[in-house]
């Protein structure tokens, strides 16, 4: 991959002989996280013709083109006149968002890592439950695993470390907690984040009409129950939504 050789953002760079990257900053932020979700937006709203597909990351969106119908030259001037419009740091996000609220059991048993990653924080774990539960998270770009999101930002306190060593394997609906964000688990994996909550939300529904249950640019928010509460609603978990609530967001 090459980059232009401007030292300011948005940068331009080639990927592959049918790809540009857009990036609005060289790390997660929430303006530069808000740039490349409403530049995408705008990318697919503008549906030009010959580009393939696009996608949106921590900080930047990529555009997939077919050359043959859109040459480099030509999309590359496109993309610069489309960030010439405004100001994409404080643009508005896009429309038909939605607010999650997911029940979440904090610590103990089947969250063990909480106490740990409370303390890394300089918080209690009471303390660390109510700010993690207080604060809705942006679905900032789905990655790593089928539908899987990642998400922020929290507040600064969170700004942990990774863990030193893998944790072997946390089940499917782990929430884990690192570098101001969380990552909420479509699958059994190890991880390198620390495990504070539990859910039973399926990101990945493969036998469902959509098997991304999110899209980034939605927003989630993780409430407090009890481990019996839980294991009530995993009793009667079919639609995967492990008893989440679902609005959209106004604006």
């Amino acid at each position: 991959m090459t980059a232009n050789t401007a030292d300011t953002f948005p940068r331009i760079s080639t990927v592959g002989y049918d790809g540009l990257l857009v990036s609005f900053a060289d790390a997660m932020a929430e303006p530069s996280n808000r740039a490349a979700l409403a530049f995408r937006n705008a990318v697919d709203t503008a549906t030009w013709d010959g580009v393939i597909e696009t996608s949106a990351s921590l900080a930047s969106a990529y555009l997939r083109f077919d050359p043959d119908k859109l040459p480099r030259a030509e999309i590359q001037d496109k993309v610069q006149h489309l960030l010439a419009q405004q100001n994409w740091l404080d643009a508005p996000l896009p429309t038909g968002r939605r607010l999650w609220r997911v029940p979440t059991v904090y610590g103990g048993e089947l969250a063990p890592q909480l106490d740990e990653a409370a303390a890394a924080a300089g918080l209690d774990p009471v303390e660390a439950i109510r700010r993690l539960s207080d604060t809705k998270v942006r679905v900032l770009t789905i990655g790593f695993a089928p539908g899987q999101p990642y998400l922020g930002p929290l507040g600064p306190e969170f700004n942990i470390p990774r863990l030193k060593e893998l944790t072997p394997m946390v089940p499917e609906g782990a929430l884990v907690l690192a570098i101001s964000q969380f990552v909420l688990f479509s699958g059994p994996t190890p991880t390198g984040w620390r495990h504070v909550g539990q859910t039973a939300f399926r990101c990945f529904r493969p036998d469902g009409p959509q098997s991304f249950a999110l899209k980034p640019g939605d927003e989630m928010q993780f409430l407090p129950i009890s481990r019996d509460e839980l294991e009530a609603i995993r009793a009667n978990n079919l639609d995967g939504t492990g008893g989440a609530t679902c609005e959209e967001i106004a604006g």
